[in-house]
């Protein structure tokens, strides 16, 4: 059964899309936290660049945490598309939130509904089985936040190159030794979610070798380094990881050995789970602009305009005018390509599939900061200042484009490359 969108009584980030009655109560609930609760402690966590622990309470509460387990192992049971619609809807209210959140649900994603379309021997299927009942279990009963480091300063992330960070076998586990940097949830995750390669004893490391380990926070050899004075985003804090002779016992495999790189290969969408949060940046700028010039915002203040109160109106000018006309195109055309993106997201897409994600992604990436570049120049002056929350949409929104594995400029080349040449083609 689809319900229309306007039953929820707001038009979600994603634009109006026909909904599950599961959809349309997940994005209620979003929606509602996001604007009772999120949006007005997201200036603090900006300005303390300190993770929103509070949130993460709500989003327990909530059973959020357990978004993506599968209902048979008591979690919410939502799909791909889902995620990625309440991903958005809670990304408008606070980034950080929404960016660190992805990272949680990433862990429960790939190892469920993604590994479910991934081709795996009887053996790792059953071995998979049984290890991810035990991390879905840590969550849906103990609120566990997983974190998914995954960066390292090298072409590992972008997947030209085998992750630097290692893992050696030994009896009953693996000793992981290296360190991400950039690794968001530093600090505040209770498991986090490695991907190294495995150390086989060889000079020839190979990307195909990739394992994917939940190491407990509380790991001996496990230590979180420097500092996190970032531009944006900075209710992330992504400090650097670094392991030490860090043993991880077996059970603590999120994927059986090597199907993580079979995964990334089957399924380009894991990647594209980033691009809901900038989405939600994205309607934020442009509903604080309209709001705005409308004078329903309190310049002085940054809350709405009270009755009776004097109103500063400013939509009466034609440059305003355009100017809302410009982004509210732009925005339209990242929600149809957006939408379009996740509601075909599947294993092993066809090429025209995967040039609409990548399109997909490169649009709502480098949209959002256009979108907040023009939200700032049509407010003026006033909506610099730090108590108007536009000053920190803006700043968060130039992030997006510089995230591995899709930075903006590698989203171009693969595009590019990918469009000219087919599998296996080479020029003589």
């Amino acid at each position: 059964m689809i319900d229309p969108p306007s039953t929820l009584g707001f038009t979600p980030a994603v634009g109006e899309l026909p909904l599950t009655p599961k959809q349309r109560s997940l994005l209620a609930l979003a929606n509602e936290l996001g604007r009772t609760r999120f949006a007005a402690r997201a200036a603090q966590w900006d300005e303390t660049a300190s993770f929103p622990f509070a949130n993460y309470d709500d989003l327990r509460d909530a059973g959020l945490l357990a978004l993506c387990v599968p209902e048979s192992h008591g979690g919410l049971g939502a799909d791909y598309a889902t995620y990625m619609m309440v991903a958005a809807e809670i990304g408008r209210f606070c980034g950080a939130t929404a960016l660190t959140y992805n990272m949680h649900i990433c862990s429960t994603l790939w190892t469920g509904v993604l590994a479910d379309g991934i081709a795996m021997s009887d053996a790792q299927r059953a071995e998979h089985a049984r290890r991810r009942e035990l991390h879905f279990k840590r969550i849906v009963e103990r609120g566990a936040i997983y974190a998914q480091p995954f960066s390292e300063g090298s072409a590992a992330a972008a997947g030209r190159a085998p992750f630097g960070t290692t893992a050696r076998k030994v009896e009953g586990g693996w000793v992981v030794n290296g360190r991400k940097i950039f690794a968001s949830l530093s600090g505040a995750a209770d498991y986090y979610g490695v991907l190294c390669t495995e150390a086989k004893g060889d000079e020839k490391p190979d990307v195909c070798d990739t394992l994917y380990l939940a190491v407990p926070a509380t790991s001996e050899g496990l230590s979180v380094l420097g500092d996190w004075n970032p531009l944006g985003m900075r209710g992330t804090v992504s400090r650097n990881l670094a392991f030490n002779e860090v043993f991880v016992p077996d059970d603590e495999q999120l994927m059986p050995r090597g199907v993580y790189y079979v995964g990334a290969q089957t399924w380009p969408a894991m990647f594209f789970t980033l691009a809901p949060t900038y989405l939600g940046i994205a309607n934020a700028a442009y509903d604080f602009t309209v709001a705005y010039l409308r004078g329903d915002i309190n310049e002085a203040t940054g809350e709405p305009s009270r009755p009776g109160e004097r109103r500063t109106v400013r939509r009466m000018y034609p440059t305003k005018q355009v100017a809302v006309a410009q982004m509210r195109i732009q925005l339209e055309a990242m929600k149809s390509l957006f939408a379009r993106a996740i509601q075909e997201a599947a294993p092993n897409p066809s090429k025209d599939a995967r040039m609409r994600l990548y399109a997909a992604h490169y649009s709502v990436m480098e949209g959002a900061n256009d979108i907040a570049r023009l939200a700032i120049r049509t407010c003026g002056g006033q909506s610099m200042m730090k108590h108007l929350p536009l000053e920190r949409l803006y700043r968060d929104s130039r992030c997006g484009s510089l995230m591995l594995p899709w930075t903006a400029e590698l989203v171009l080349d693969r595009m590019g490359r990918e469009t000219l040449y087919e599998a296996g083609e080479q020029d003589e």
